[in-house]
């Protein structure tokens, strides 16, 4: 399967240095990608990471807007600027930046969550909380047609 899928928490380090999950490097490897590329999340305390399917997913997007204009550089300063592009040593451990590990609130260990293109690194508890809101609101995006047999919550 190609993306990245499942989710993983990994213990920080003293240095704020983390192990990516093994298959999220063999994806961001067959994906061309060298190191990690991630920015602060636009909609949930947790970070945006991937190689250049994320990348080409943002220039996508900018290619929307009209450049010179406060959309395009909103935009731009936010998924760009705010960016960075993490080295992956040769243990396949990446260091998040203070920036990084304050915007998602982590402390001693993260989760990281496939989403195919893309993943995130989260807070493992507020991970927790944000799954199960995902799962009401993904139910509800499907109609509110439940797999669970009938009874069953």
């Amino acid at each position: 399967m190609a993306g990245f899928v499942s989710h993983y928490t990994n213990r920080l380090d003293a240095k704020g240095r983390v192990s990516v999950p093994a298959p999220f490097r063999q994806e961001l490897t067959r994906d061309g990608f060298e190191g990690l590329y991630c920015f602060p999340s636009l909609f949930q305390p947790a970070v945006d990471a991937g190689g250049h399917k994320l990348v080409d997913q943002i220039q996508r997007r900018l290619e929307g807007f009209d450049t010179l204009t406060l959309d395009h550089d909103a935009l731009s300063t936010a998924l760009y600027g705010a960016s960075e592009t993490l080295k992956i040593d040769g243990d396949g451990r990446v260091m998040l930046s203070d920036m990084i590990r304050e915007h998602a609130g982590m402390k001693d260990k993260v989760t990281f969550v496939g989403q195919g293109y893309k993943f995130q690194i989260w807070e493992p508890e507020r991970f927790r909380a944000h799954q199960a809101e995902a799962m009401k609101h993904a139910l509800a995006v499907l109609g509110g047609k439940s797999a669970a047999p009938e009874g069953a919550k």
